[in-house]
């Protein structure tokens, strides 16, 4: 019996070791779980947050492409009415001139001095409608040749003049502000 007291004892012995590591097995595995857990719920918390983050940013990016689509179609609407409106303002300027000419065509057959008259007054009148739109007359013959201006189309020897000299407008040119309409056509001095 002893001996079976020794075994039996000799086994309580093992098991109260065995019992205590396999508690404190259970007690890392509850701890890392619940490390787990925590970590989980601390990357849930992290993916809620982002979310929430993504979720405003494509709302702010929704309402700018919103916005920058009714700007583009504001703007389009825009160039059109300003288009419109100048179109009608150039021809306000204008119609003046063209009842003139129609008064002038009524007398072509009559009196050659009253068409000489009323074609120059409708040359000034012209003239006088240019200068409202802000259209300037080109100055060419005298001056210096200059491609930005001129558009050279005849060229003559003559050592009497400097080079590059205009001697001869063929076709006055234009100019609004500082873009040019139509360049002068011109005989230049080489």
């Amino acid at each position: 019996m002893t001996e079976n007291n020794n075994i039996a004892e000799d086994f309580v012995d093992t098991a109260a070791e065995t019992v205590p590591e396999q508690t404190e097995r259970e007690e890392t595995k509850n701890e890392e779980g619940n490390i787990c857990n925590k970590d989980l719920n601390n990357l849930q918390e992290e993916i809620a947050s982002q979310q929430e983050k993504y979720d405003e940013l494509y709302d702010k990016y929704l309402r700018i492409v919103a916005e920058y689509e009714n700007f583009r179609k504001r703007t389009a609407k825009e160039k059109v009415n300003i288009y419109f409106e100048s179109t009608v303002d150039v021809l306000n300027a204008l119609l003046p001139v063209l009842d003139n000419i129609e008064r002038a065509v009524q007398f072509t057959g009559q009196d050659k001095d009253k068409v000489a008259e009323g074609l120059k007054m409708v040359h000034s009148q012209f003239l006088s409608s240019f200068e409202k739109l802000g259209i300037s007359e080109i100055q060419a013959q005298g001056e210096q040749f200059n491609p930005e201006f001129h558009n050279a189309v005849f060229h003559e020897e003559d050592e009497t003049q400097p080079d590059n000299t205009i001697v001869e407008v063929l076709q006055k040119g234009y100019i609004k502000g500082e873009k040019v309409i139509r360049p002068a056509m011109v005989k230049v001095v080489n």
